[in-house]
């Protein structure tokens, strides 16, 4: 009878162990996820982690003569909102091997970002017209003035 307990007792840890061992690979599963998204041609790529949250920006030479601010802004809020749904379904697909059946990833992650419009207008109306700083240094401020 001693026997049965003991064996008993070394399977419930060997259970235990494997459980632990199962919960670490899925903590080093979700840490590692991260999704890419990047304009048309490129200039503008966000890096995600698996919560959403912006791990790198990488802009163009030239984005700064090609788009103005507002519609650099615009792109990459709307580029972060997708990276983060396609890290959100990696996240729920990575859960999804480690839940019980027929769980619901989302009860844990909560509903994946919104689409964020592309041609997002700003709440008042227009967008403002953009100061000309082309007399302008970032380092030294305005020159020729």
């Amino acid at each position: 009878m001693p026997t049965d307990h003991r064996a008993r007792a070394e399977e419930l840890i060997a259970d235990y162990r494997r459980s632990r061992e199962r919960l670490d690979d899925t903590r080093r599963d979700l840490a590692a996820v991260t999704a890419t998204a990047a304009s048309a041609d490129g200039r503008v790529r966000v890096v995600v982690g698996p919560q959403g949250a912006l791990r790198e920006l990488l802009l163009a030479d030239d984005v700064t003569q090609r788009m103005r601010p507002a519609e650099l802004a615009a792109t990459v809020v709307r580029l972060s909102a997708e990276a983060a749904r396609t890290a959100a379904q990696r996240t729920a697909a990575v859960l999804t091997e480690v839940l019980p059946a027929g769980t619901d990833p989302e009860l844990l992650l909560g509903p994946a970002p919104e689409p964020v419009p592309r041609n997002e207008t700003r709440p008042g109306g227009d967008e403002p017209e953009d100061e000309d700083f082309s007399d302008t240094s970032w380092l030294q401020g305005r020159t020729g003035r």
